[in-house]
């Protein structure tokens, strides 16, 4: 499984991009064939003080692909959110694939 962080508009700290690739290798308990995972950290400016955090999640699977987009005011919170919403999507795929 290769494994892609990028962040956007900002320099991740070691912290935030530890957390990530931890929750990250857990993945293959959830479906064994993926191929490649992309994530994306950005900065989104909503007014002009206010920076939302939106992470974007993509799961490379032969014949199929799972996406996912969150957003919070916190990388970790809205990573939470969108590595729960694919876990779901990888689950269902693979229930699918089993029946």
């Amino acid at each position: 499984m290769n494994i892609s962080i990028q962040t956007v508009h900002f320099d991740a700290d070691k912290k935030l991009l530890e957390f990530v690739q931890k929750k990250l290798d857990k993945l293959e308990t959830f479906h064994d064939r993926i191929t490649k995972v992309e994530v994306y950290l950005k900065l989104e400016s909503l007014a002009h003080t206010i920076k939302e955090k939106v992470v974007e999640i993509k799961i490379h699977i032969p014949k199929q692909d799972c996406f996912v987009k969150a957003s919070a005011t916190s990388f970790q919170t809205a990573f939470d959110h969108a590595f729960d919403s694919i876990t779901n999507q990888l689950k269902k795929k693979k229930e699918r694939i089993a029946a």
